[in-house]
């Protein structure tokens, strides 16, 4: 389980070990270098020092209060390995997230992401039919039954994948786009590293039980949030229930948070006797995404329970704030000696970024750009630091850079803009 951490001041606060506090008198103040005693106190002082009292303990408890707000406490999650991600595959928390496991189904996310790259480059249409193969054909475990030689469309193959985990489907793609289903393979493994997934090995397409593959949930969480990218998937991945062959075959999605739980969006599910129950579970409320990966849960409620308690402490815990809010503009910084008298700046990356809620009221933003530049500027060229800080932690640092090119006036240019001038000068009366 996702271990709590104790604030240290809450521990100071409330005074430690509570053994012997009765067995010394409690001193409360001091006068002329003598302890003054509960035992010898006046009705009188006993009502004043008893006030002095329910105000330390008061502060104590507001003060307790406070900090365990800054610090929520992380939820208990009963599988072995467990990673919550934002969209963009930042791990966010993570148990045993490198541990290396067999997926099953949660596999076919991979081969969903091919065949997404696939359609998005104009290599596969969702229209192409494609033909079934005999060795597509006689995949095992969940499938849709399909026959040599039957024709399918991508369409109804992606949706067979994403919605009912279907193993022959996902041969059926893998051979379309590779030629037989190890060469996909290979691509899947390629795929794989160039995502920096250093923990995954992949022996085929669809998350069969096989000796040599396996991945972690670190690595899920990666390729999850590639996936994601492709905006198109979710029209397949938040399918609850549909039907293929023209309504004669029904598809029941594996992942039953997609009816259950608010907002999901995904995005695959597995089992195997080996692998036990995984999940990559997708969520989205009010533009925000998480991803939550569970491996190796011992029962179907236990996977569902712990991947909805990381999406929930990701919903409660965190917050989307804009690098630079649309009302601001960054200023053009003025060239020197170029074609052009100033240049327009701009953000390397604008794109939004997820933090702590606890942080947000804190945190700053500091712009340092250059008071002006000299010519040439390339397009791209730092130019300033975006800096966003939470008291004197810095949360992100974002290069400021040249919108455009700006060539440097040749002696020529210099020499025509002083005959202008010159020119244009008005005549003193």
């Amino acid at each position: 389980m996702f271990g709590l951490t104790r604030c240290p001041h809450c521990l100071a606060a409330s005074g430690g070990n509570r053994q012997g506090m009765t067995k010394k008198p409690l001193i409360i103040s001091r006068a002329d270098e003598q302890a003054v005693t509960i035992q010898n106190l006046s009705a009188e002082k006993w009502r004043f020092y008893m006030k002095k009292v329910c105000a330390f303990l008061m502060a104590v408890l507001i003060f307790g209060a406070c900090t365990a707000q800054a610090l929520p406490a992380m939820p208990e999650v009963s599988a072995p390995c467990a990673v919550l991600a934002d969209i963009n595959g930042n791990i966010l928390l993570e148990k045993n997230s490198h541990e290396k496991r067999p997926p099953a189904s949660v596999t076919k996310i991979m081969t969903m992401l091919l065949t997404m790259e696939a359609i998005e480059s104009g290599e596969l249409k969702y229209d192409d039919l494609l033909t079934v193969s005999e060795h597509a054909a006689s995949m095992g475990g969940t499938q849709v039954y399909l026959e040599p030689g039957e024709k399918m469309s991508v369409r109804d193959l992606l949706k067979s994948v994403a919605v009912s985990s279907a193993n022959d489907a996902c041969v059926v793609l893998g051979e379309r786009l590779a030629g037989s289903e190890d060469s996909f393979v290979s691509l899947m493994n390629k795929r794989a590293k160039e995502l920096g997934m250093n923990d995954t090995n992949f022996v085929n397409c669809n998350g069969l039980h096989a000796d040599g593959h396996i991945t972690s949930a670190h690595d899920i969480a990666l390729m999850s949030a590639e996936l994601m990218k492709h905006e198109d998937i979710k029209q397949f991945t938040t399918i609850w229930m549909d039907t293929i062959r023209n309504g004669e075959f029904t598809l029941s999605n594996t992942n039953k948070l997609i009816k259950f739980y608010p907002g999901a969006t995904g995005l695959k599910t597995g089992f195997t006797t080996e692998s036990m129950y995984c999940i990559s579970a997708t969520a989205e409320r009010n533009g925000i995404s998480f991803i939550a990966v569970i491996m190796g849960a011992e029962t179907i409620a236990k996977r569902s329970a712990d991947a909805s308690a990381l999406l929930n402490y990701g919903f409660a815990n965190y917050t989307k704030v804009s690098l630079m809010p649309n009302s601001e503009k960054l200023s053009p910084i003025p060239v020197n000696m170029g074609k052009k008298q100033s240049v327009d700046i701009t953000l390397k990356s604008d794109s939004d970024m997820l933090v702590d809620k606890t942080i947000v009221k804190n945190m700053e933003r500091q712009i340092a750009v250059e008071e002006s530049l000299n010519a040439p500027v390339q397009k791209g060229q730092k130019v300033g630091t975006l800096t966003l800080k939470s008291g004197d932690k810095v949360i992100l640092e974002s290069d400021i850079i040249a919108c455009e090119s700006i060539e440097r006036k040749s002696f020529f240019d210099v020499f025509w803009t002083c005959l202008r001038a010159m020119l244009m000068k008005p005549e003193n009366k």
